[in-house]
This record gives C-alpha cells, structure tokens and sequence, in this order.
C-alpha cells in the first residue's frame, strides 16, 4: 500500500484548509445555538468544488479518486470548525450521490447530479424508522405497484438533511413476504403529493446539520425514480454504508489533529506551580495518547480508501475505520477538554462543541456495537 501524496493533492488539501478558515467558521457559536445550516456555506463549498469530489465531469463533478477525496476531506475537517455543516455534505456525497451515480438510470444521473454537485439541491437518504434502527431491514414502509410508478406508505426518522432537502433516497418494501430482498430505493422530490417533512429534530450535536422526519401517504413515486431495480434496495444500502462508513469520519481526522494543536500549544502556554503544565505527566501523556489515536485512526482511514481505490472489497475494513475513527474522535474530544481545563468547557473557547458532536459519530452509519457485530460475522464468529 502506497500512502504517498503527490504534490498536487498536498496543494489541494491546503487550499481547502484555507479556504475553510477564511470563510467557513463566522457566527458558529450562534448557529449551533440556534440549530441553523449555513445554506450559505454548503453554497461556498458546492463552488469550491467538495460536494462535487467523486462525480464524474460528465454529471457536473470533479472526477477525483477516493483517495483525493479522503484527504481534501481532512483538510476540510481542519479548517473548518462546523462539523454539522461537513457531516451534511458528507452524507449527501456517500448516502445519496454516489447510490445515484452507481445504480441510478442515465435519466437521473442526469437530473439530479449536477445540481446536487454545485449546490442548487440538497439531498437526503430515508432509511431508519421509529421501529427499526440498527435493524435496518424490519422496515415497516411499503411500495405498492400502481400504473406509471409506486404507491409509497411509512415513515423515516433520524434523516440527515431533511427539513432543507430537496429530494430524498427512500427505501421501501415491495414485497414483505421476500424480507430484505423485496426493499427497493426510490428517489422522491420534496413537494411530491403524500410526500411531507415533519418537525426539526433538536439535537445534542452536529447541530447546524438539521434533521427530520419523512412521511409518506399514499406518494406516488414515478417508475423512472425508481433506483436500480426492485429488490435492490440491500444491495444499495449496503453499497452506501460500505462508503459511508470509509469517508464521512476522515473530516474528524483534520479536527483530531487540530484539538491535538491546540492542546499542545495550551500545554506549553499555561503555566501552574510555576511551570508549563505540559511538563506535568499526567498531562503530557494524554496529549501523548492523542496523537497516538491520531495517527492509526490516520492510517487505517488511508487502507480502507486505498482498497476502495483498487475495487477491492473493504466491509471489514470500513467497519474497523468507523468504529475506531468515531470512538477515537470522543476519546479526542474529552482529552482536549481536560487539557484546558475549565476553559475547554467553555462555549467561547469553541473545544466543548467538538465532543457534543464527536458522540454523534458512535451511533449514525451504524453504532459501535453494530461495527464491532459486522466485523465479528466477518470473522466467521
């Protein structure tokens, strides 16, 4: 495996990072208060080219490999303070361009990529339900066959985006008899007739990232938004996941690294008992474990990206990416809190934030406790 960089993915990764602190992270404190995306700033990025990363140019895309993406990601997550506003992007990018690109019709990659690219669109991805969660394929949602396309009936909650999304991936059972192998995808526009987004849900973190409900009554879904074919719905799901998992934490790594910085820097900088108190072991050694995690989290993000790179299969690794890239993220987060003591537990002084949103990380895209479920089957446990 080759971790090098090329010189022209080193210039990106730090024009991104400049452009991430010159025009991402004014009025944070007040946006997270408030729970409010930066339509604004999702628009900057779109233009700048991050929602844009893996879509071919022929769909309004950059084109650029997944290792590219990976590391303009990190530095995205180093710039830019708003990890609500990343994880938004991010979710959009792997729960719903790339299901489109992979298995949607020409007529849809079409339609909806370049808008989704440059920002015009936001997407979101209708999976989880009141009842089913981790158990993601007890779907209660239904798909009727009617002429001219689906009767869809259900509901979708935790979904990422929705009271800003202008289309939504939403899978459906056609068939409840066939279990997982009747859930079926379908792309639905917001304004669709029996098509509803419910109240904002307010959460602990990532809060400028809204989050929703979907309701759907008797929707009708045209059969030219149907995604891939019926009973696909697993593979896509698992197809997403799969990226997900590999690519909406390698932000964290540029946030790990800046809370690693600026602990550093506060460690060398307040001084009790007349010295720095990073001359303190308890202290250094944290800091110590911090870049630690830093580093493998690093490393093991790079393999999974690098399999993706070469078409290899990474279920496993993307799993062993997402559960220790998360856990790590929140290990980061109280170590930077620690480290500047009552200050860290400020609102003003912006560290506090990280961990409230660190948390999220151990539950979206599958929990800890799933990740380490999937790499025990793998293992044939």
């Amino acid at each position: 495996m080759d971790f090098s960089w090329s010189e022209e993915q080193l210039n990106y990764k730090k024009a991104v990072i400049e452009f991430a602190q010159k025009e991402l992270n004014d009025g944070l404190i007040e946006r997270d208060r408030d729970g409010v995306l930066s339509r604004h700033n999702w628009k900057k990025c779109a233009e700048f080219g991050i929602t844009a990363l893996p879509i071919p140019e022929e769909y309004g895309g950059v084109d650029a490999d997944i290792m590219t993406a990976m590391l303009t990601m990190e530095g995205l997550g180093y710039g830019c303070k708003d990890n609500g506003l990343i994880f938004g992007m991010n979710a959009q990018l792997w729960s719903v361009q790339m299901p489109i690109l992979t298995f949607g019709s020409e007529e849809l990659k079409k339609k909806y990529l370049p808008s989704l690219c440059n920002g015009d669109l936001i997407g979101a991805h209708g999976m989880s339900e009141p009842d089913s969660g981790s158990d993601a394929y007890a779907l209660r949602t239904r798909a009727r066959k009617v002429e001219g396309g689906y009767l869809l009936n259900g509901s979708k909650t935790f979904v990422t985006n929705a009271p800003v999304s202008d289309l939504s991936v939403v899978f459906a059972n056609v068939d409840p008899q066939k279990g997982m192998w009747g859930i079926t995808a379908f792309v639905i526009e917001t304004g669709s007739p029996g098509f509803t987004i419910s109240r904002d849900i307010e959460k602990m973190g990532l809060r400028t990232s809204p989050m929703g409900e979907l309701v759907m009554q008797d929707c009708f879904v045209p059969e030219n938004n149907l995604l891939g074919t019926e009973g696909a719905g697993s593979r896509i799901f698992n197809h997403s996941m799969e990226w997900e998992r590999a690519c909406i934490l390698a932000s964290n790594l540029g946030t790990m690294e800046r809370q690693l910085e600026e602990s550093v820097r506060y460690a060398r900088e307040r001084t009790q008992f007349n010295q720095p108190i990073g001359k303190f072991q308890s202290v250094a050694n944290r800091i110590v474990d911090m870049k630690v995690r830093l580093e493998t989290a690093r490393l093991i993000l790079y393999k999974v990206a690098w399999l993706k790179s070469k078409g290899k299969p990474a279920m496993m690794e993307a799993a062993i990416a997402k559960l220790f890239l998360s856990e790590s993220f929140v290990q980061s987060g109280l170590d930077s809190i620690r480290t500047l003591g009552g200050y860290g537990y400020m609102t003003e002084f912006e560290v506090e934030r990280n961990l409230r949103d660190a948390i999220g990380g151990t539950l979206y895209s599958g929990t800890s406790d799933i990740q380490r479920n999937i790499i025990a089957r793998l293992l044939g446990l």
